[in-house]
């Protein structure tokens, strides 16, 4: 092969440089992949692509003429051309149609030269098809190599750049108006419905559950891709989750849907879930993340489930307020928390499970397994020990808050009594229930 093409080197020169010249008119028309992307003529240009086509013909020329020798082909353009084309957006496709139509170009112009110089030499050509077309395959992976090195390399610091621009957002880390900045570069309205999301311990599985992928998320596309606006489903709100090493954060442009299709959203992952109230723009994302972060608090030892600040504000209170919520355990419950164990935790479980059942004790004796006196004299024995009254409103509330600060307690300071069964709602006007004595006792039926 070396000895043709040194014999009709001049020549192929020369058809080389008309060739690329057709070629640069001819590829965009001619390969789909080049078609398909508008901006391929203004990203390169017909004098830039042609120059290119030129390039690449010469080195797989020079290929042929190094393999002949026994030399490798040099690959070091080909990487560069790989890694430019990566950093210009251009599509893998189209970069690797230019080598392919190369190939088939330099192969019509070596038949066509060695013709031209001697009719009777063409079957000596034959044996170089391989070796062209191995050329070009070399060049071709090497590009292709380096432009996934550049895409991967750029994808890593868009993420970098996206957790960052979230990190800004959710902890009110910079001014106001790097707070406008951020919101723009990560494409969020300046006026909007937004809300925060914070994961318990255990996070999930994103991807799994259709909330990541190539790219929710900053932080995570995961996805799981942190940092990437990512929509679950056409027309559902947009997710751009923060996933760090204390926990998973997610901001979501809930659009013009409700705040309680959060629930919907999250039911997959199959953990707890604190989200905040609705805020208006990305300048109160901070304080919306803190309301998460408390709404999340309310939530432990209660499963999986998603607690929504504005249905959980008294139990967020007492969480917002760690030193008064240890206080409130020690002045209104302390008597219970001294009992042994077992004796803690049903009369614990008894007065939550009344609270829950707004003060029904029909209904709690139903969850609880057990007769509706047994629940009575339950709740007699914990107004005894804490000396307050359960017909007592303000009482009630005390005792409601002292039960949410235990409720919230790290579980090696206070077992957690286990989540009771589900039941039917008592009717809205049952309020009252029967002592043992049969006495008709009213009870009240706060709203924990």
């Amino acid at each position: 092969m070396e000895r043709i093409i040194e014999e009709i080197r001049e020549d192929l020169d020369r058809r080389l440089a008309v060739a690329a010249e057709r070629l640069a008119d001819r590829a965009p028309v001619e390969d789909p992949a080049h078609a398909a992307h508008a901006s391929y003529t203004a990203l390169l240009g017909r004098a830039e692509l042609c120059d290119r086509i030129h390039h690449i013909l010469g080195h797989v020329v020079e290929g042929l003429v190094r393999g002949s020798r026994g030399l490798p082909a040099g690959l070091a353009d080909a990487r560069a051309d790989g890694a430019l084309r990566a950093g210009q957006g251009l599509p893998l496709a189209s970069l690797l149609g230019v080598y392919r139509l190369c190939g088939r170009l330099l192969w019509q112009t070596l038949t066509e030269a060695v013709a031209a110089h001697d009719r009777a030499a063409l079957p000596r050509l034959l044996p170089g098809a391989p070796a062209l077309w191995e050329v070009v395959d070399r060049l071709a992976d090497a590009a292709a190599e380096s432009y996934h090195r550049a895409e991967s390399a750029r994808g890593d610091r868009e993420r970098e750049l996206a957790a960052a621009l979230l990190d800004t957002l959710l902890e009110g880390s910079g001014s106001a108006e790097e707070a406008a900045g951020s919101a723009e570069r990560l494409g969020l309205p300046e006026r909007g419905r937004f809300a925060v999301v914070v994961l318990g311990p255990g996070g999930g599985d994103l991807a799994g559950a259709g909330l990541g992928g190539a790219g929710t998320t900053t932080g995570a596309e995961a996805e799981t891709e942190a940092g990437t606006g990512v929509h679950p489903a056409p027309g559902a709100p947009r997710l751009l989750w923060r996933i760090r090493a204390a926990g998973e954060s997610c901001l979501v442009e809930l659009g013009h849907h409700p705040l309680e299709s959060v629930r919907e959203l999250l039911a997959p992952l199959g953990v707890r879930a604190g989200v905040s109230p609705v805020v208006a723009s990305p300048a109160e994302l901070a304080g919306a993340h803190r309301m998460a972060v408390l709404a999340l608090r309310t939530a432990v030892a209660e499963g999986p489930r998603t607690a929504l600040l504005d249905e959980r504000l008294p139990a967020a209170l007492v969480a917002a307020e760690p030193e008064l919520a240890a206080r409130l355990r020690r002045v209104v419950l302390g008597p219970v928390l001294a009992l042994p164990p077992e004796d803690r935790r049903v009369l614990l479980n008894t007065l939550g499970t009344w609270l829950t059942c707004q003060g029904s004790t029909t209904y709690a004796a139903q969850r609880l397994y057990c007769h509706r006196n047994t629940v009575s004299n339950r709740l007699r024995r914990l107004e005894r020990l804490t000396g307050r009254s359960l017909s007592d409103p303000a009482h009630v509330v005390e005792l409601a808050l002292a039960h949410a600060a235990v409720v919230q307690r790290p579980a090696s300071a206070v077992p957690p009594a286990p989540a009771p069964s589900p039941s039917p709602s008592p009717p809205s006007g049952a309020s009252s229930s029967r002592t043992p004595a049969g006495t008709a006792r009213r009870l009240p039926r706060p709203r924990a």
